[in-house]
């Protein structure tokens, strides 16, 4: 491939962590433009990347620019990123990359790599529009893992696109995760995503009532989440993110419920799958209570980890 300028928009705690990742492992010879409306990220961004410059015994350029806005970055790149929180503000990006006019044409065909979890309507109504603008290919490509795995380069990536364009979307997500799954066409990247997540939303709040309930019963937590690990209740919030305090040294539990992910986002991501659901006529018969208590849990715990769904259930009693 010719050397080539890729772009990322979207500096937030996931975001800003995997544009540090990408510019660290993607060739020297590219260039990287990034774009945050907060400026303090961009310029801690450049702070960090040239840091790197320095601390690197070997002459490395690490070639960036930061862009005032997402038209500007999607004028030259030929591969843009954006990682978004929330379907409006990807919606707002995309618009504004077209409302200018049409895009300068480049060497190669422009390939736009969506890493939001948005609903699967709005996420196909946005490839759509770029493809009858002419703009290039679109693909959703959302991710598991968080900002642990976004720090790690741990990240898992499931993307819709056209099968041609498989290997293509992979070697790039593959310079910020460990791992890149082709779902289907495009639009099946989100709806994995969301379906992931659904498992999660209920996994999670399952987990904090048992541990809690066996807290009443005066069993040993960590022995009992020991055995989980090994039976048929295994899940991520008991082997990775235990939800009760001194179980897990490493959890956000045990840190005063710093977020990896936050009760703001899983019940955002719950909202996504009902509203996923119901357009297709699936049914979730747990997933009004499930958001019924995060609802509670937010507007108690807002921006703490997921797994306070335990505190909260002890200040109930």
């Amino acid at each position: 491939m010719a050397d080539i300028t890729w772009g990322f928009v979207g500096l937030g705690n996931i975001g800003y962590p995997m544009a540090i990742n990408l510019r660290d492992k993607m060739p020297n010879r590219y260039n990287l433009i990034i774009h945050d409306v907060n400026y303090d990220a961009m310029n801690r961004f450049a702070e960090q990347v040239n840091g790197m410059r320095d601390r690197n015994a070997v002459d490395i350029q690490y070639s960036f620019d930061l862009a005032d806005n997402a038209r500007q970055v999607a004028e030259k790149s030929t591969v843009l990123i954006t990682c978004l929180p929330s379907t409006r503000i990807v919606q707002d990006v995309y618009n504004s990359i077209l409302n200018h006019g049409t895009l300068p044409q480049l060497a190669e065909k422009r390939l736009f790599i969506d890493c939001s979890t948005i609903d699967p309507v709005s996420s196909q109504e946005i490839g759509d529009m770029l493809h009858k603008a002419g703009c290039g290919h679109f693909v959703d490509a959302p991710m598991s893992g968080g900002v642990v795995g976004a720090r790690a380069g741990t990240l898992s990536f499931m993307f819709g696109s056209a099968e041609n364009l498989e290997e293509q979307v992979k070697s790039a997500l593959l310079l910020m995760g460990k791992s890149a799954r082709r779902m289907g066409n495009q639009g099946t990247g989100v709806c994995s995503k969301l379906a992931n997540n659904y498992i999660l939303s209920i996994n999670n709040i399952a987990s904090a009532e048992a541990l809690n309930m066996a807290r009443q019963w005066g069993l040993d937590l960590r022995a009992l989440s020991d055995l989980i690990k090994s039976s048929t209740g295994r899940c991520w919030p008991i082997d990775v993110n235990n939800p009760a305090p001194g179980v897990d040294e490493s959890a956000p539990a045990s840190n005063g419920y710093a977020p990896g992910g936050t009760v703001n986002i899983i019940k955002k991501d719950l909202e996504l799958a009902m509203a996923g659901a119901k357009a297709s006529g699936a049914l979730l018969p747990l997933a009004e209570k499930a958001h019924e208590v995060y609802c509670a849990v937010e507007e108690a715990y807002s921006g703490k980890d997921l797994s306070v769904v335990y505190q909260w259930l002890q200040n109930q009693a």
